[in-house]
């Protein structure tokens, strides 16, 4: 990886990587995207390798991490209503990462309960 630009954020698939880095250009910022051709050549590979990343030049990151957390999309609940922080009352929730903490949910993740974490405070809940 190019020591001038730092990872911003890490899509599933290319085409949700594109959508982002497209805002990101007409906006006039310096972006790249890592293993997009790995993926796109075999998409069940990626969460092994960690997904499509993408860049953006560290001279830039902090203003194109505010426009993306204003485009990104961020959960709702099953009636399509925002889900709200308990801590700070904010809307920008995200699905936390798995814990894993013992074989069993290494070896069946699905069964592990689903958490959030607000984007704003950094509360999971």
């Amino acid at each position: 990886m190019n020591d001038n630009y730092k990872i911003l954020a890490v899509f599933e698939y290319s085409t949700e990587a594109h959508v982002t880095k497209s805002k990101l250009d007409s906006e006039g910022f310096k972006t790249l995207l890592m293993d997009e051709k790995t993926i796109d050549t075999d998409p069940l590979v990626s969460n092994a390798i960690g997904g499509v990343k993408l860049l953006v030049h560290k001279d830039d990151f902090e203003k194109a991490a505010t426009i993306y957390n204003e485009i990104r999309v961020y959960q709702k609940d099953e009636n399509g209503n925002d889900l709200f922080c308990p801590n700070c009352n904010a809307t920008q929730i995200l699905i936390a990462p798995l814990k894993r903490k013992n074989i069993f949910y290494m070896l069946f993740p699905f069964f592990e309960k689903t958490r959030r974490i607000c984007n704003n405070c950094k509360t999971v809940f």
